[in-house]
């Protein structure tokens, strides 16, 4: 097991050659891959090479990110690019199997393979960290075999190694909640329709503004399952009744609060 010291270093060695190949980095704006932006950028200006930062316009992601990731983007010196990507053109991903994940990502991340190859980058790579090896992540062999490499993975780091680094460097994404693809939000089989996923993301801005820094809507069928940090249950309770009624104005008929709290993956428990 490498100590902190450890994995940092072999992040610097990793991008110490990858940015002389080209680096083309999966951008959310969020804390794992605005690190792996600004660690390259900075060996970028040691040695020079290239660096993107690759945002996917999704249907299945928040548009909000969009502003987050240009202002780490700018933070970090790196070339921005947004690159738009209908997940649900794809039958795959559109009727949500359980391996809608792997599809995804197969999807997104092979036209994120094309876009390195015409800038002239030969290393693209993703935030996946060494927690998410702990949850289910079919994804993850897609990334495997697009060749997709995923550094902070490699080095071991975890979500607190890569949240103490990023303050290391000032990141503003530093605190930033993590967040998953709206899909995650709905049971497997259940065929994805843009106007629901809408409705989610507003549901769960609309809990953000009131102060909720980890919020997942899990919708099943008419009812809304409010999954939340146990610690924000009371703030829940104060805030309830403009909660429901505001949430019943987005189309959810039964709104409830998950009594066990926020878990990554909730729905990997169904079917």
């Amino acid at each position: 097991m490498y100590d902190y010291g450890d994995k940092k270093e072999k992040l610097e060695d990793f991008f110490r050659d990858a940015v002389k190949r080209g680096v083309c980095i999966a951008f959310s704006g969020g804390v794992d891959s605005s690190l792996l932006l600004a660690a390259a950028c900075r060996e970028r200006g040691r040695s020079g090479g290239t660096v993107f930062g690759v945002m996917f316009d999704t249907f299945l992601h928040t548009r909000g990110d969009e502003e987050a990731a240009r202002r780490v983007s700018m933070e970090c010196g790196a070339d921005f690019a947004v690159l738009p990507v209908n997940e649900l053109d794809n039958p795959a991903v559109l009727d949500n199997p359980r391996d809608r994940c792997y599809q995804c990502k197969k999807y997104l991340f092979a036209r994120l393979m094309e876009f390195a190859e015409k800038h002239g980058c030969a290393v693209v790579v993703d935030g996946t960290n060494a927690d998410d090896l702990k949850a289910y992540r079919p994804g993850l062999r897609a990334l495997s075999e697009l060749g997709v490499l995923s550094p902070l993975k490699e080095a071991g780091f975890t979500k607190g190694d890569v949240r103490r680094m990023a303050e290391e460097f000032g990141i503003s994404a530093a605190g930033k909640p993590s967040n998953s693809c709206l899909a995650t939000r709905l049971p497997y089989g259940e065929r994805l329709d843009a106007t629901v996923l809408k409705r989610i993301a507003e549901g769960e801005e609309f809990l953000s503004e009131l102060g909720f820094g980890t919020v997942r809507i899990r919708v099943h069928g008419p009812v809304a399952r409010i999954e939340l940090l146990p610690e924000q249950f009371s703030l829940f309770l104060n805030l309830r009744e403009e909660i429901a009624a505001r949430l019943k104005e987005f189309g959810f008929l039964y709104i409830t609060l998950d009594a066990e709290g926020f878990r990554s993956g909730s729905m990997d428990l169904e079917g």
